[in-house]
């Protein structure tokens, strides 16, 4: 991906987001995006499927920060902005303030882009052949079916819109049910044209996805986002089954899966969610209960928080421990990985076959260096709540503490600490004010 940033840059230029209308921007020394419709080349194409996934980076951190500051995962404590300890934390969201629209637009952005790359592939002057094209569309489909579930997971009752592909008949926004169902949706449809698609895609794709760079490997990550979103939908069987098509895998390596990759040379960006320890302006600071509810041994608490010596206070808000998931500034940042598979494979299978769950929850902690699992085998909800306690420490900062704690309705302070008075527990954040108008 690397040195093809500059390339890449007139299409971040290219394309951008006033509530989900996409603007056209002339660049005289490459191609429009309005060319893009009508008679793109295969190197037009090319640059469109390098910069869906270039693109896709943008604002990660912001996402990642603002949904895990809501599940008390960790705060923000650096002064930066008093949202952060503020709005954020109290309530109500504005909903045409930063807080709200930044992510919104930037998930939306990437399905706009999609929408662009399966247009222009569809209205080629390449001469591809069917199952070439469908390789550009599994990759594309999957890709926006991942934007909209993400936007979705922020708006939640809200509601988002799934269909953006036209910007002066925008379609209805729909509720959090109907979003997931219209994300499985488009994701089966990825699914059906991968299965139609060349065996090797047209286009390069990253590093990250090493591993998931042919038609039928790629098939894997669209079914393991689509295991999330079954989870999400509580169709454990659904579930199951989609896990067998994934790259789910109990043994396997805990950080196998498609990721972002970041870089420091060249017009590359860096991993923002990476803080450097101990450093001032860096208090991104793990929730106290975090490492207080930790059990002893647990390497997760060594491996993704260091101690800041003293601790640090602000807004009324304390804490002693930062936030350390990323070693460097070029660590990847997975879209889905192995680790989350396997604990989705635990959920899915409490009550039918509590014994896969238990193998499940033990590969987790044993990799953690804990023990293996003592609770119940037969009580479902002490089950769910080791499940839930292992998607704590594996998977802080990636996005899933708020999201699973509403879905399995826990969004209540026995699971979110309300620090100070006046906090609150939001669920959702609030449709930006320019999708009202």
């Amino acid at each position: 991906m690397k040195n093809r940033i500059i390339k890449i840059i007139f299409f971040s230029l290219a394309i951008s987001l006033a509530g989900c209308q996409l603007d056209e921007i002339e660049n005289p020394n490459a191609p429009t995006v309005g060319s893009f419709g009508n008679g793109a080349s295969q190197a037009d194409v090319h640059l469109l499927a390098s910069g869906l996934e270039a693109i896709m980076r943008s604002d990660l951190a912001f996402h990642y920060n603002t949904v895990s500051i809501l599940g008390r995962e960790y705060y923000d404590l650096t002064g930066v902005d008093p949202r952060y300890t503020g709005e954020i934390l109290k309530g109500p969201l504005d909903n045409n303030g930063f807080l709200t629209t930044r992510s919104y637009a930037a998930w939306y952005k990437i399905v706009k882009s999609a929408n662009v790359l399966i247009e222009a592939v569809e209205n080629s002057s390449a001469g591809f052949t069917d199952d070439v094209k469908n390789s550009y569309f599994g990759y594309a489909k999957t890709l926006k079916a991942y934007a909209l579930l993400m936007v979705a997971n922020r708006q939640h009752a809200n509601g988002i819109r799934l269909d953006v592909a036209d910007p002066d008949n925008l379609g209805p926004n729909v509720g959090y049910t109907e979003a997931l169902t219209g994300v499985m949706s488009l994701l089966n449809e990825a699914n059906d044209d991968l299965t139609n698609a060349s065996s090797n895609f047209d286009f390069s794709i990253s590093s990250g996805f090493a591993g998931f760079d042919t038609a039928a490997t790629y098939r894997e990550f669209n079914r393991a986002i689509a295991a999330r979103v079954a989870l999400y939908q509580g169709s454990n069987s659904l579930v199951i089954s989609l896990l067998g098509n994934s790259f789910f895998d109990i043994n396997g390596d805990l950080y196998n899966g498609p990721a972002h990759i970041f870089g420091a040379t060249g017009n590359d960006i860096l991993n923002a969610q990476f803080h450097v320890p101990g450093q001032s302006g860096q208090e991104f600071m793990i929730h106290d209960s975090w490492i207080a509810d930790a059990e002893t041994g647990d390497n997760r608490v060594v491996d993704k928080s260091f101690e800041l010596i003293g601790g640090t206070m602000f807004d009324g808000l304390s804490a002693n421990y930062q936030v350390a998931v990323y070693d460097t500034n070029t660590d990847p940042v997975y879209l889905i990985r192995n680790e989350e598979l396997i604990l989705i494979y635990a959920e899915a299978n409490i009550g039918t076959d509590n014994g896969q769950t238990v193998a499940a929850i033990n590969r987790v902690r044993n990799a953690a260096g804990l023990p293996n699992y003592s609770g119940s085998q037969t009580d479902t909800s002490e089950l769910l709540d080791e499940v839930l306690r292992q998607r704590r420490y594996s998977l802080i900062a990636e996005g899933h503490r708020w999201v699973d704690l509403r879905r399995l309705n826990k969004l209540n302070q026995t699971y979110i600490p309300l620090d100070r008075a006046g906090d609150n527990i939001l669920d959702a954040f609030p449709t930006p004010f320019t999708e009202n108008q």
